[in-house]
């Protein structure tokens, strides 16, 4: 038997143990060997959508580096499968691991659209951009099943209320319509999340996400509809996508964008260990490079939580990354920038129509 199988379709090839539980789940080699011998698959690596019911949808965000007020997330856990992820840690607050579990166990949100209306219905709200996805992608694969994205846009809309959306999913442009006309009142901002221009980088990244060429045809639509758009390099992992910087953002621009943001990569709680594990899998000629080029960004650690530096790193490898980015928006983003959103329409408009008096 291969010792380092892989699963198709995933970014993590295991579970690590959640750091809540006193248990973990371990997969012995006797059982490995006697579904071997008996022609049983060891593990279906199937998907499980769970519905949930929270009692609030819109979170503040506390962190003054994330950039973000408000988010809200339709689901918990994404099978876009992004093996850096820095979401994967909030799954362990739900029971599930970091690992497989956080890309096979998505929790369903199906109240989402009215927990929003009645939040932004309130007396005491006072409108400002809510964000789709500050935590697990908005439209990620289930939003075809599900459409619950698309119900919020339609929340957002008819009380002209403005709106950001963070994705790395062709699929939003099943929105266009609705887009457009949140558009027309500068309620929207799109952020497309583009980490390489090499589709074997991104299938190895990200393996369930759309492919570099439809998201980079998302750019475009978008911004030929008018519909602002901002590019995120995230993260910039060294010796990975950090030779990237320059054509990206020449690539994108040419495509529309108005802007260009980045992250470095930092592997966080469990992150560390399932990036590991997966790096030493997929690219085991310089995995140990690439985990000594991260640990050298974040003053010798994998783990960053350092506000205000934990984002760009530190040191010569990570001020390489950044001077680069610096040229490349001032080379090809120099007379361009994002909107402001506009947040003065949502008052005249909380009780669902536009107040005459």
């Amino acid at each position: 038997m291969d010792p380092n199988p892989t699963l198709k379709g995933r970014g993590a090839q295991i579970n690590v143990p959640n750091r809540f539980f006193e248990l973990s789940h371990e997969v012995r080699d006797d059982f490995l060997e006697f579904c071997a011998k008996e022609g049983e698959e060891a593990d279906k690596n199937k998907t499980l959508f769970l519905e949930v019911f929270p009692k609030t949808i819109v979170n503040k965000v506390a962190s003054p580096d994330v950039g973000m007020g408000y988010s809200m997330n339709m689901y918990q856990g994404c099978e876009h499968g992004c093996i850096y992820c820095y979401a994967r840690n909030t799954h362990e607050f739900w029971g599930y691991s970091a690992g497989l579990d956080f890309e096979r166990r998505i929790l369903v949100k199906k109240d989402a659209p009215a927990l929003l209306e009645n939040f932004i219905k309130r007396k005491s709200w006072e409108a400002h951009p809510i964000v789709m996805s500050g935590n697990t992608d908005c439209y990620q694969p289930a939003e075809k099943r599900f459409e619950i994205t698309r119900r919020c846009l339609e929340v957002f809309l008819k009380y002209k209320h403005p709106v950001g959306i963070i994705t790395k999913n062709a699929l939003i442009l099943r929105d266009l319509d609705l887009l457009k006309e949140l558009g027309q009142d500068n309620l929207i901002a799109v952020n497309i999340s583009i980490t390489s221009l090499s589709e074997d980088t991104r299938s190895v990244l990200e393996p369930r996400t759309a492919t570099i060429k439809k998201r980079l045809e998302t750019v475009k639509i978008l911004s030929d509809h008018g519909i602002p758009v901002n590019v995120m390099m995230a993260p910039i992992i060294p010796s990975i996508n950090s030779h990237e910087v320059l054509a990206l953002a020449k690539k994108v621009s040419e495509m529309g964008a108005l802007n260009m943001g980045h992250t470095i990569v930092r592997l966080n709680g469990a992150i560390a260990e399932i990036f590991t594990d997966w790096i030493k899998k997929t690219m085991p000629d310089r995995a140990d490079k690439v985990l000594h080029q991260i640990e050298s960004c974040h003053g010798g650690s994998l783990n960053d939580s350092r506000i205000g530096i934990r984002m760009h790193g530190e040191g010569e490898i990570a001020k390489q990354i950044n001077d680069m980015v610096k040229l490349a928006k001032l080379k090809y983003f120099k007379n361009k920038s994002m909107p402001t959103l506009n947040s003065s329409l949502h008052e005249q408009f909380k009780d669902g129509q536009l107040k005459l008096f």
